[in-house]
């Protein structure tokens, strides 16, 4: 008896094992089955997740843009010249994803369109076209690029907005400029780099007829350094091919007297040699000084263009960087051949949301290296309010006058401008 039970325990201590681990077999096969299943569920998943996080970029993305419409009219007092007007409703629309792994994109279309009950007839050469074109229509694609972050350093592809020395975007009428380009930034500390590449242009000083043309027939490089501190300085370099090298540089320091009162001084040189007897070649010089005193700003700006020989001056791909620079007049109208100088007044007061704005700029070129010895002497006077209505809305205007000292007869250089522009930003 005894015997029997011990034999039946031990067979049972030998089969239970067996059959223990026979189930263990059978689980685990049903396991690893099931964790295949599960680990194609799971890779799916993961697919689903990075599907996911870039539906982010696009569910994250900004929209922005402004609603604007403009006036724009020239008074001409030349009797051969005639007068031009034209009004415009246009703006921007920007769509922006958001970042993925340090990379987002942007799209931007930019449009105006002349309104036609007040807008000049073309057939009679009364039709200003510097808001949409001499057609009366304009429509481009003005940013999309691809931008790339990490840190401090960013580089951005496409086309894009962007504000230097030599390249800028000068929205000043209803189309601001941009650029196809490659760009990138990098900052440390008080310092920041930026290099890149310039391939075409459009906008206002474009010229709204052909769009996205060349910056020099290959392009332009660039690179420029830039420390801000309590004096700030920045160095630029750009070399627009077969048209000319550029250097620039520039120096300001600012200082707050009290709450109420402080002053701002600048300097700046522009330096260009001549390529490929493009007939652009420069020295330019100029200082700046601005005085805060409750609400009301004083400033004064100078220029100086030394003579170059049969040479002329470029101001860059936009409104320029020079401190003499205005609405419509710049140093380049009169630097041809000749030394030429330019002297600017003028004040602001800013009273709650209003800003009033008066600028007298005086435009001097010697006598030039043609047989008739020509001199230069043009004045141009501005005068601006802007009334910020709210956080979006903005409403400006613009007067300017122009005249020409030099000259006894009206010319091309006699005219009065009224600009008037409301945008809404969004």
């Amino acid at each position: 008896m005894h015997r029997t039970i011990k034999i039946g325990l031990l067979t049972a201590l030998i089969l239970s094992p067996l059959y223990a681990w026979d189930e263990v077999q059978k689980e685990t096969q049903q396991t690893s089955v099931r964790e295949a299943i599960d680990s194609f569920g799971k890779t799916e998943q993961k697919e689903v997740s990075i599907v996911e996080k870039f539906k982010g970029m696009f569910t994250d993305g900004k929209v922005s843009g402004q609603v604007r419409s403009m006036y724009a009219g020239y008074e001409q007092k030349a009797d051969a010249n005639v007068d031009t007007y034209a009004t415009a409703l246009g703006g921007l629309l920007k769509y922006e994803l958001a970042s993925l792994n340090g990379f987002n994109a942007a799209v931007a279309f930019t449009t105006s369109e002349d309104l036609g009950f007040a807008t000049g007839d073309r057939d009679t050469a009364k039709n200003n076209d510097e808001l949409s074109s001499s057609k009366g229509n304009y429509t481009q694609m003005g940013e999309a690029y691809i931008n790339y972050a990490y840190d401090t350093f960013n580089f951005r592809a496409g086309r894009q907005r962007i504000d230097t020395p030599l390249a800028d975007s000068d929205d000043i009428r209803m189309i601001p400029n941009t650029f196809e380009a490659y760009i990138a930034t990098y900052n440390i500390s008080d310092f920041s780099f930026t290099a890149g590449n310039l391939q075409h242009w459009q906008g206002i000083d474009a010229g709204l007829q052909n769009p996205w043309i060349e910056t020099g027939e290959d392009g332009t490089w660039f690179a420029g350094m830039a420390f801000t501190s309590t004096v700030n300085f920045s160095a630029w370099y750009y070399n627009i091919t077969k048209m000319t090298n550029a250097s620039y540089a520039e120096i300001d320091y600012s200082y707050e007297i009290s709450q109420n009162m402080s002053f701002f001084i600048a300097m700046q040189y522009l330096h260009e040699s001549e390529l490929d007897n493009s007939a652009i070649a420069a020295d330019i010089y100029g200082a700046m000084a601005e005085f805060y005193l409750y609400g009301i700003g004083f400033n004064v700006a100078y220029n100086k263009a030394d003579k170059k020989e049969n040479k002329e001056s470029f101001s860059g791909f936009g409104g320029g960087t020079l401190f003499t620079s205005m609405d419509t007049m710049i140093l380049d109208e009169i630097a041809k051949d000749r030394d030429a100088r330019a002297t600017v007044g003028g004040l602001v007061y800013k009273m709650g949301d209003l800003n009033f704005l008066y600028a007298y700029g005086d435009f001097v070129g010697d006598a030039d290296g043609s047989p008739a010895k020509v001199k230069a002497h043009i004045v141009e006077q501005d005068m601006g309010f802007e009334y910020n209505v709210n956080e979006e809305l903005v409403v400006t205007a613009i007067y300017i006058l122009e005249e020409d000292k030099e000259s006894i007869v009206s010319n091309e250089n006699d005219w009065n401008r009224l600009q008037v522009m409301v945008e809404y930003d969004f």
